[in-house]
């Protein structure tokens, strides 16, 4: 009986004006034109000086302390050697042995329970430029059958350096995860943290949030790890838990034969629901770490430390526990309610006005039902959202604000509109931007 043992390596890209250490814009490489944001600096010409960018410090600060780690008041970058082709200078300047923060952890939710991944470092460095593989099969054949040639399985290959330099935030869990299901939730919790901290995203579909699982079992109830593989090329949560349930499959057949796992780093293949071998996995001596000469350590400032963690935001699963505690929503209705931050500050709008605003108030006392959070969420899970999705609208350009919803509650609570009235009304109000008793006595919807 084997058990799985996994643990997750998260970069992303921090959402920064312009590059890591050079002046460059940091561009959509969906819509840029190839190689239209390059200096002397990103393309790793000789003779050229890096120079830090603080925004790309302060964001990473940001996910640190929201991570709860220790933070290090002077790091150091290293220059991290290994050739690849969309590796302009030879080498990534990254940070190691000292990184920006160590031993911090995470909090997420599974199954009705919180679960916790100790968070092992979280450091800076940069991105590198993107590859394309021309397939053979896709250039005109001229004599040369390339489709069938074993040693040339690409006609060419081409760089874009749009890439190259942009600043990477990179976070490393400890090996703590058992199962599919937990490194997909895991991985959601922290793309939604580092939404809430403006710093990424959460696009991995455009490959600006890239997580990479390492993967590895053991016998149940050993202490020590097996040997693991790491899983490239994943652009979805489905696909991160489809690649981690096939080399746990694949890993437990390969030790139950007798065999032996081959330490390895692995890519994804989604049409063929399948990982196949990549290259093997380098250790940390293989890359020749060592101080990157034009950097100076990085020296953080108490007060710039205080300063950003004044500045953070209250995190998502905070939020998702004090919903259900203050507000008494359901697991679920706090969940969808704090997946987007923006949809949380609405609720929360729609909420305290619901219980403050003098304008939903009758006679002598308080409508009854007018102050109720729960009715707020229902409507906005079930009746605004099913109105955003038909527009493909979301919830900072729609034309309904928080007073106005807020004032249609009322309104149906008050009886003057029934919940098929308050709808119509509602659907007017997202069309036109009209206040809730204007729409509700244009239309006649008054009982």
């Amino acid at each position: 009986m084997y058990e799985p043992v996994i643990g997750l390596e998260i970069h992303a890209q921090l959402l920064t004006r312009s590059k890591m250490f050079c002046a460059c814009p940091v561009v959509d490489l969906t819509e840029a034109a190839p190689n239209s944001a390059v200096c002397e600096v990103c393309s790793g010409m000789p003779g050229t000086l890096p120079v830090v960018n603080e925004k790309a410090v302060e964001y990473a600060l940001r996910v640190a302390l929201a991570l709860e780690c220790e933070i290090n008041p002077a790091s150091v970058f290293a220059r991290k050697n290994y050739f690849y082709p969309d590796l302009p200078k030879g080498f990534q300047i990254s940070q190691y042995e000292e990184p920006l923060a160590r031993t911090g952890r995470l909090t997420f939710r599974l199954d009705g329970a919180d679960r916790t991944v100790r968070i092992r470092r979280v450091h800076l460095e940069e991105d590198t430029g993107k590859t394309t593989h021309v397939p053979a099969a896709a250039v005109p054949d001229e004599g040369e059958n390339l489709a069938d040639s074993p040693i040339r399985p690409f006609a060419y290959s081409l760089i874009d350096l749009n890439r190259a330099g942009v600043p990477l935030l990179e976070i490393v869990t400890e090996p703590d995860l058992g199962s599919p299901e937990e490194v997909g939730a895991c991985a959601r919790a922290l793309r939604r943290l580092l939404q809430y901290l403006d710093v990424n995203t959460g696009d991995m579909q455009k490959g600006v949030l890239r997580i990479e699982p390492n993967v590895s079992v053991r016998p149940a109830g050993r202490t020590e790890l097996g040997t693991r593989t790491e899983v490239k090329n994943l652009n979805s949560f489905r696909a991160l838990e489809r690649a981690v349930a096939f080399e746990i499959e694949r890993q437990t057949g390969v030790l139950e034969a007798g065999g032996t796992v081959v330490q390895e780093t692995v890519g994804w293949d989604e049409a063929a629901q399948a990982a196949f071998p990549q290259r093997g996995k380098e250790e940390a001596h293989d890359y020749r770490y060592f101080p990157e000469p034009d950097l100076p350590p990085l020296i953080l400032a108490p007060d710039f430390i205080e300063r950003v963690s004044a500045g953070l935001p209250e995190r998502p699963h905070d939020r998702f526990l004090r919903y259900m505690a203050e507000y008494g929503l359901g697991e679920y209705d706090a969940d969808v309610l704090t997946a987007d931050r923006e949809v949380a500050d609405y609720f929360e709008a729609v909420a305290a006005q619901l219980a403050h605003s003098p304008a939903l108030r009758a006679g002598e006392g308080e409508v009854e039902g007018a102050s109720d959070p729960k009715t707020a969420a229902n409507w906005i899970t079930g009746e605004l959202f099913a109105l955003m999705n038909q527009a493909e609208d979301k919830i900072a350009t729609i034309r309904v604000r928080p007073e106005d919803l807020a004032a249609l509650l009322g309104l149906l609570a008050a009886g003057t509109v029934n919940a098929a009235s308050a709808q119509k009304a509602l659907a007017e109000m997202y069309r036109t931007g009209r206040q809730a008793a204007e729409v509700v006595e244009a239309l006649g919807l008054a009982q």
